[in-house]
């Protein structure tokens, strides 16, 4: 690689201050003619040196010291390598000298200057870095720095001045020319992209364009190297600010992307995929991938993402290339989980394929490397602040805050009532109260016609009714008694302080798993098993709920995030909390008269639901459920085949159930209108409560946008349905077939629209 291309000369004498061990030398501070030190092209490389994204490795320093004869000096910089860990050479004559260089290309030579009788200091530097040198120039650095030499050591033996020295050496000049040579590995693969770069810097001034860019856009590198890019004719099609919108992001030191015209030499216009980011130097680099808009052949890009294509040679023959990707392999393991085998499989199969194909498996492999496989990118949905503070509330467990503000929760007993005014049986439910649960196998059911009749209390009638319309003391083997003791010492868990999550919201859920037990497509897959868990999922799912979402509690440093490490916290809470009640007290017990092995079968299904409610793995069970089992159904289907196979498997059964309960939970926005209106002013109050307690306490504002002075809740629910429910119950209808609760969800979303039109931020618009 050579020398550095920035050159820097010292003549300074390093000090050592305090008292030197017995071998080092006296400091000698006369400026004399000293030491010529010259960092040479670098063949080793430095352990977890990051430069940009890359990552480069380290072996030791090779240094090679060229001294006519041993004295302190020599004696200095040997002991300085040998304590900075070098590998050190040295060299009496030019001939032994130039011999050890070629045979090892030392990283650091440091030649003798002091004394020209014994030999040309600058006539070894000229054969060591085979540099011209120019006439002499007597009383002057700039022979050394023609020979290649770019510092010169004034004399001085002190070991400690000497290892200074060198490890500046080490992370000055050799660092230095490493990251060079990593920038020509970089240049030599933008040389060889298929796709169009250009760099500029901050003045918009064009520095690079790769081949790929002369030869889609019909420039030529000298016709666009040094010029603005407002010089290079543009399509008219931009928008008039468009620069000025991408260097604001850029001097904010944020990567800009979006679509961007541009226009070839000819005249013809490009539909262009542009990435601009910020580097080292205040510069720009700005990927664009074209396609030709005239032919429309260009790609659906959703949500704005950017088409990154695989590195390939020019001019290489493409169809007859085997691609060996070791960014694949590295995920091969001993023991092979699913993912891995899948990764193996495509490795396989990249072997014998020819290049187009080879190609778009290094994409998929790609996409597979992350963890995230589940999670949606937001795209154009980052500028709504609505979505953002939904998905960072719900979706994120949040970021443990070390603070004084102690959020104690749940570290009182379980309450178990002894003396509610509860029925016997259900023959003993008050009319008025009856009255309204008549038409509780309806999915038009008010539930709020319930709570006022029943006080607040309505999970322990609503259950009662529906566990015996589905068997479910039958199926335990416990009596009525017990599972109305247990149906009020789970409500009695539940907080009436909270706005949302009280026993009103559980007996709602539980009201919409039942109606989608009955679906004939639910009942096909599941045993009498599944639906006595997923009721009782239903039941507790939310149990002791505290109306903080779980960022809240980790953030606060509440005793459950620190209890369950800010993993799933109210949803382990839940599920441990509810067999806490359950088996504590034999009056309660609804599981004592189970056979061992049929209870853990329950108990491990009512965990797996309950857990399946944390919104952190919505996406993964969702898409898990669209591609295991409605992708498949669709295909036999379509075929006349039977999908008894797929309705039946325990893993399919499992992800129906997590499904259920996930589209029960968060079913609101598929109520009759009143009560989707009704449900989502209590969510919002209770969100905005939680921002209240978040600035009394001065914890991180989990969802600023849910400022009870400012929010707007048509917005909120208008992003919440974008975002969660709608995608979620296509998937869910497609496999139950609910076309009223789509109805009510289309019906739903345009109020909610209508209102935001309107610029309003109610629940209703204001009387006429």
């Amino acid at each position: 690689m050579g020398c550095a291309s920035s050159i820097h000369i010292s003549d300074r004498v390093v000090y050592q201050s305090g008292k030197e061990s017995d071998d080092s030398q006296q400091t000698n501070t006369t400026p004399a003619p000293g030491l010529l030190i010259k960092p040479n092209a670098i063949k080793n490389t430095f352990t977890q040196v990051q430069f940009g994204p890359m990552r480069l490795y380290e072996d030791h320093l090779e240094v090679l010291l060229v001294f006519a004869k041993e004295d302190s000096q020599n004696n200095g910089f040997c002991w300085a390598c040998e304590k900075a860990n070098f590998r050190c050479n040295v060299a009496r004559t030019p001939e032994a000298a130039l011999e050890c260089f070629q045979e090892k290309h030392h990283d650091l030579v440091i030649i003798d200057h002091r004394h020209s009788r014994y030999f040309d200091a600058e006539s070894l530097c000229r054969y060591v870095t085979l540099l011209y040198q120019p006439d002499r120039e007597e009383a002057s650095v700039m022979p050394l720095i023609n020979a290649g030499f770019n510092r010169r050591y004034v004399e001085n033996a002190n070991m400690m001045a000497c290892y200074n020295e060198l490890l500046q050496l080490e992370h000055g000049e050799v660092l230095a020319q490493f990251k060079l040579r990593a920038c020509n590995a970089i240049f030599t693969a933008l040389e060889q992209s298929q796709e169009a770069i250009e760099i500029t810097n901050e003045d918009q001034v064009i520095q690079y364009v790769n081949p790929a860019y002369e030869s889609i856009m019909g420039y030529q590198q000298g016709e666009l190297i040094g010029k603005e890019i407002i010089e290079v004719p543009k399509s008219e099609k931009n928008k008039p600010d468009l620069l000025e919108t991408i260097n604001s992001c850029i001097r904010k030191g944020k990567e800009w992307q979006g679509i961007y015209y541009a226009k070839k030499k000819n005249g013809d216009i490009l539909f262009t995929s542009y990435v601009s980011i910020k580097y080292s130097g205040d510069e720009r680099v700005q990927a664009e991938s074209q396609t030709d808009i005239q032919s429309s052949k260009h790609k659906d890009r959703r949500k704005g993402s950017l088409d990154v294509r695989s590195t390939t040679s020019r001019g290489s023959d493409g169809s007859s290339q085997r691609r060996h990707s070791s960014m694949a392999r590295i995920h091969s393991m001993t023991i092979e989980a699913p993912i891995t085998k899948v990764i193996n499989i495509i490795n396989a199969a990249q072997e014998s394929s020819p290049m187009p194909v080879a190609e778009a498996l290094d994409r998929v492999l790609e996409i597979l490397r992350t963890t995230e496989l589940y999670s949606p990118q937001l795209g154009t949905k980052e500028e709504d602040p609505h979505t953002n503070d939904l998905v960072g509330g719900l979706m994120t467990d949040g970021l443990r805050r070390l603070s004084g503000n102690e959020y104690i929760f749940a570290t009182k007993q379980p309450h178990l009532p002894s003396h509610l005014a509860m029925p016997l049986s259900l023959n003993d439910i008050p009319p008025h109260v009856a009255q309204t649960m008549e038409n509780e196998d309806s999915w038009d059911f008010d539930i709020f016609n319930l709570e006022t009749a029943c006080l607040k209390r309505p999970l322990t009638y609503l259950g009662l009714k529906i566990f015996s319309r589905f068997g479910v003391c039958e199926f335990l083997s416990c009596p009525e008694a017990t599972l109305r003791s247990w149906l009020q010492g789970i409500e009695a868990n539940y907080h009436s302080t909270n706005s949302y999550h009280n026993s009103s919201h559980a007996a709602d859920v539980l009201h919409a798993t039942a109606y989608f037990l009955c679906k004939e497509r639910v009942k096909q897959s599941l045993e009498q098993i599944d639906e006595v868990a997923s009721l009782i999922a239903a039941t507790v799912h939310d149990v002791d709920h505290p109306g903080r979402t779980n960022s809240f509690l980790c953030n606060a440093g509440s005793e459950l995030a620190i209890l369950y490490n800010d993993t799933a916290v109210l949803e382990s809470h839940h599920a441990a909390l509810a067999f806490q009640i359950t088996t504590r007290d034999d009056k309660c017990n609804i599981f004592k008269n189970m056979e061992r092995n049929e209870y853990r079968t329950l108990r491990q299904a009512i965990i797996d639901m309950v857990l399946a409610t944390e919104m952190t793995k919505h996406f993964e069970h969702v898409n898990k459920f669209v591609n295991n089992i409605n992708k498949p159904l669709a295909a036999l289907e379509e075929n006349g085949e039977s999908v008894k196979g797929i309705l039946t498997s325990p893993d399919n059964r499992i992800l129906v159930k997590r499904m259920l309960i996930k589209c029960a939970d968060i079913s609101n926005p598929c109520r009759p209108l009143e009560l989707c209106i009704e449900w989502a002013g209590r969510i919002s109050e209770e969100y905005f409560a939680q921002t209240d307690e978040e600035k009394r306490q001065s914890l991180p504002v989990v969802m600023p946008v849910f400022d009870r002075n400012t929010c707007s809740i048509p917005k909120s629910q208008i992003s919440f349905i974008d975002y969660f429910i709608t995608d979620m119950f296509d998937a869910w209808d497609a496999f139950a077939d609910l076309p009223n609760l789509m109805q009510h969800l289309d019906n739903n979303f345009k109020y909610w629209k209508g209102l935001d039109e309107r610029k309003l931020h109610s629940l209703r618009p204001p009387p006429e």
